[in-house]
């Protein structure tokens, strides 16, 4: 429960982050490679995302680490310590509720969008024909994306203005942007609390439309002056469904015609900007990816008996091992006992030079899952006093190996 909050909480962070550098490298991005590379730049936050997930390798930074054993049998309920726990409930109980509100308003926004097109005809040119009108051309739907026009648009627009109109919806389906407004609805339901995603999704839209248009007009420049003329000629839309591209967005309209109003751009800028834009995101999700670990000197090494934690504390270059005041034993889970379940839980518990307790890791667990939870809330709940090193306190681990057994002869499984 604690580690789904905090993982919440790391990636909340690292988007407010990614966002902050996006808009503030936004008109550089713009000025080197134009809408499109402005609108590949938000890949920059899927990737902080997938980067926070991905493992650390597990080097070893000292060779010894201090272990306390520890046994426990049934003697108490299941339950967690902690008094911060409750409130971590509460939180996540509030982070559901808020989730699955914005998916419901999500989907049945969509839901009412494709129903208010009635009935579809298909056509000729590949496309849909709608009875109703709700903000139409546009590319409809997800898993089955389809270009969607108006009962009148053989009317109101001729040959060569509708031959634009389907280019370009079908550059939305060729680039996958139905693909990424999908990612985007996703975002906002597991991140809905988050103050800078109303601002990042509305942009994010603004570029993809932007990015689109450039894609559409770049083998045919000469058509820029009609193909903004047929931005002017359709009606007004806000967008208002999550899978949903648009032919005409009232929003971000302006922009959209001032960009087909500039010149191409050469190719030394247009580079630089891909160089930037690579640059730039390996670099964050570089960070993202490091800040996983805890504080530099923190160990992940095999086990070492107890006997033997003094001098291992010594190869460490410490004087003293951290030491443990008061240490009750985790409760033995309720269903552990009924299925007569046993096991051993190795713990590496960080402890810093007050002797707080910074991180608690499981490093191995014969039965995982069973008595993991348990076994870190005990662990955050001890009292320690912290590594002596030429006579000061600092910060250092010690690995406490857990086993839970149903009476004390009976091998762990």
């Amino acid at each position: 429960m604690n580690e789904l909050l905090a993982g919440l909480f790391q990636a909340s962070l690292w988007l407010a982050a990614g966002v902050a550098l996006l808009a503030a490298l936004r008109p550089l991005l713009v000025r080197l490679g134009g809408a499109t590379l402005a609108y590949r730049s938000w890949w920059l936050l899927p990737l902080l995302l997938v980067a926070l997930r991905l493992p650390l390798p597990q080097v070893a930074l000292l060779q010894q680490v201090p272990t306390l054993p520890l046994n426990v049998v049934p003697g108490a309920v299941e339950g967690i310590a902690g008094p911060s726990l409750p409130w971590a409930g509460l939180l996540l109980v509030a982070w559901a509720l808020g989730a699955g509100l914005c998916l419901l308003r999500d989907l049945r926004a969509q839901r009412r969008f494709e129903r208010s097109l009635g009935a579809l005809q298909p056509r000729a040119d590949g496309s849909w024909q709608a009875s109703a009108d709700p903000g139409l051309p546009a590319l409809v739907g997800l898993w089955r994306p389809r270009i969607v026009v108006g009962p009148d648009f053989d009317q109101q627009f001729d040959a060569q203005e509708q031959a634009l109109i389907l280019q370009h919806e079908q550059s939305h389906r060729r680039n996958g942007d139905h693909w990424a407004n999908g990612a985007l609805l996703l975002m906002r339901v597991l991140f809905w609390f988050h103050p800078l995603l109303p601002w990042a999704a509305r942009r994010f839209l603004r570029d993809q439309e932007l990015a689109c248009d450039a894609r559409t007009v770049a083998p045919q420049p000469a058509l820029r002056g009609l193909y903004a003329s047929t931005l002017l000629k359709a009606q007004l839309v806000h967008p208002v469904a999550p899978a949903v591209c648009h032919w005409r967005s009232q929003p971000v309209l302006k922009e959209r015609i001032a960009m087909l109003k500039q010149s191409k751009r050469k190719a030394l800028p247009w580079v630089s900007g891909q160089v930037l834009l690579v640059g730039v995101s390996l670099g964050m999700g570089a960070v993202a990816w490091a800040s996983q670990g805890s504080a530099a000197g923190s160990p992940r090494i095999a086990v070492e008996p107890f006997e033997h934690a003094q001098q291992d504390a010594a190869k460490a270059g410490l004087d003293r091992p951290v030491q443990v005041d008061k240490m009750p034993p985790p409760s033995y889970p309720k269903s552990a006992i009924e299925q007569r379940q046993v096991g051993v839980v190795d713990l590496r518990v960080e402890v810093d030079a007050n002797g707080h307790p910074t991180d608690v890791q499981v490093l191995r667990a014969t039965n995982p899952g069973v008595f993991d939870a348990v076994s870190i809330a005990a662990a955050r709940s001890w009292s320690y006093r912290p590594a002596m090193k030429n006579g000061k306190p600092v910060a250092a681990a010690i690995r406490v190996p857990i086993t839970y057994a149903m009476d004390e002869t009976e091998e762990t499984k």
